[in-house]
């Protein structure tokens, strides 16, 4: 299952550096249930590996001067506060053991998990919709736009801290549709904002868990391979025409999840 894992991380780096999100909704999957690993820990695991490969990402489009700092900052301020506050006050209070119906038990990991599935499933709705489609040089940037850019920051960040995924799905739609920020510099600020927020995450919670830093460090690895591979892809097919494809895939996932989880 491993050799599996290890070849679904490059589809995580991909769907990255083509999209601008998406991959992260992967990672918990994989590493749950290909590489075994506890839920809590693998959300851990995931902030880094997305945190690493957002990165190595956004430097390209960095070079290409498609990166807007200040609505980085906008909206990734706010999520970086609220993901630090997650993983170090709101997660340590879930009980290990939810709700007990007869033989039916929701754990902690359970609760993660469909709470990653049903993330799973917007992200795949608003992927297959396609509403990123729409691009725009307009900027009648905005104090109110601001404030609703920087609460969707805020649920953002909350999410991020709870099940370890970057939110690119969430990202991108804000910054086009909020904040007028045409796509492709909406996609390099995507990355900078996953990237920060994850590596934070990440941080907060390091000296709590033991890490197995050579198995956190060669699926990074290739993950980054991934988002290297998918930006030279992006060169040359455009992302929001695989964006609807890749959307259904989610889906599939987030069913699979949700009924491996209550009825397997």
């Amino acid at each position: 299952m491993e050799i599996i894992g290890y070849a679904a991380s490059v589809l995580i780096g991909v769907s990255l550096g083509l999209i601008g999100g998406g991959g992260s909704i992967l990672t918990v999957p994989v590493l749950v249930y290909l590489f075994g690993i506890d839920t809590l820990l693998a959300t851990e695991y995931s902030l880094f590996i997305v945190g690493m490969s957002s990165a190595v990402g956004s430097i390209a489009y960095f070079k290409k001067g498609l990166v807007n700092f200040k609505m980085a900052l906008i909206f990734g301020g706010p999520s970086v506060i609220s993901i630090f506050l997650t993983r170090i006050y709101l997660l340590p209070l879930i009980p290990e053991e939810l709700l007990s119906i007869e033989d039916f038990t929701v754990t902690k990991n359970v609760f993660l998990l469909l709470i990653f599935a049903a993330l799973m499933i917007l992200a795949s709705y608003k992927m297959i919709k396609n509403q990123n489609s729409v691009d725009s040089d307009r900027n009648d940037f905005n104090r109110n736009k601001a404030l609703l850019a920087a609460g969707e920051g805020t649920i953002v960040g909350v999410l991020t801290g709870l099940v370890g995924a970057g939110g690119g799905f969430m990202i991108i739609p804000a910054l086009v549709n909020l904040l007028k920020v045409p796509v492709k510099i909406a996609i390099g600020t995507s990355l900078v904002i996953i990237s920060l927020n994850s590596l934070i995450g990440f941080s907060s919670s390091i000296g709590s868990t033991k890490i197995e830093w050579n198995l956190l460090l060669s699926i990074t690895a290739i993950a980054v391979i991934g988002i290297i591979i998918g930006s030279q892809i992006s060169k040359k097919i455009d992302g929001k025409k695989l964006k609807p494809a890749f959307g259904w895939f989610i889906l599939v996932m987030g069913i699979y999840i949700i009924t491996r989880e209550i009825f397997l």
